[in-house]
């Protein structure tokens, strides 16, 4: 996929006036976070200035940028989330597509982020996604991952029938369940993303968990 837009001008908005006037400091992003955005080439430039925008002057401890594309009908549309850790808060950026078909009407882009205080961050979530387990080499961990994400904002309540121990009892005992977090959920795969990605998502999942258990 082609870059869409560029980053060149990016350290130039390090610095941007605010509306009293007094010009508010932007540290600009780590260089390896603008390459991985750049790299996913989804308007790198607009993606980019949300990110530094939503951080101010807090520097980057982490960070984790995917890209992903999907089918609507006839659509492609593409998307990308930025995980940006810093020492106090879990900075989160999505941008994605919304084609309008209709003729006469431009393609629109949205860019939202949202500031997590690491002490609401409530849990990090890794799923292993092994393949052949019969043959599970020690310490390779397989060669896929879904992160999860939860900080209150999104709640899933999963219902069940309730039972009991009786296994001729046929009376209704209700429900049962429970209430899980899943604000924002990541596949990583090896084998479409590359192994460095993978273990690039590994890390910045330790290293928020070891933020979020201090």
């Amino acid at each position: 996929m082609g870059r869409m837009g560029s980053t060149s001008s990016h350290d130039a908005s390090a610095r941007r006036a605010s509306p009293d006037g007094i010009a508010a400091p932007l540290i600009p992003l780590p260089v390896d976070l603008t390459r991985e955005i750049e790299r996913a080439g989804y308007y790198p430039a607009l993606v980019a200035d949300v990110v530094q925008a939503a951080l101010g002057s807090e520097e980057v401890v982490s960070h984790l940028v995917h890209q992903e594309t999907t089918f609507d009908h006839d659509v492609v549309r593409r998307h990308i989330t930025v995980l940006a850790l810093t020492a106090t808060r879990l900075v989160i950026a999505h941008a994605d597509d919304h084609t309008d078909e209709r003729p006469g009407h431009e393609d629109v882009a949205t860019a939202t982020t949202e500031s997590v205080p690491l002490s609401a961050v409530r849990g990090v979530m890794i799923t292993h996604v092994v393949a052949r387990p019969q043959e599970y080499q020690p310490g390779s961990l397989g060669r896929e991952i879904t992160l999860t994400l939860g900080w209150g904002a999104v709640s899933r309540i999963d219902l069940m029938p309730a039972t009991c121990a009786d296994p001729d009892c046929d009376a209704d005992h209700g429900y049962e369940g429970s209430v899980a977090s899943d604000d924002i959920s990541l596949r990583i795969s090896a084998d479409a993303e590359g192994e460095a990605a993978l273990q690039h998502a590994l890390g910045f999942a330790r290293e928020l968990s070891a933020s979020i258990g201090s």
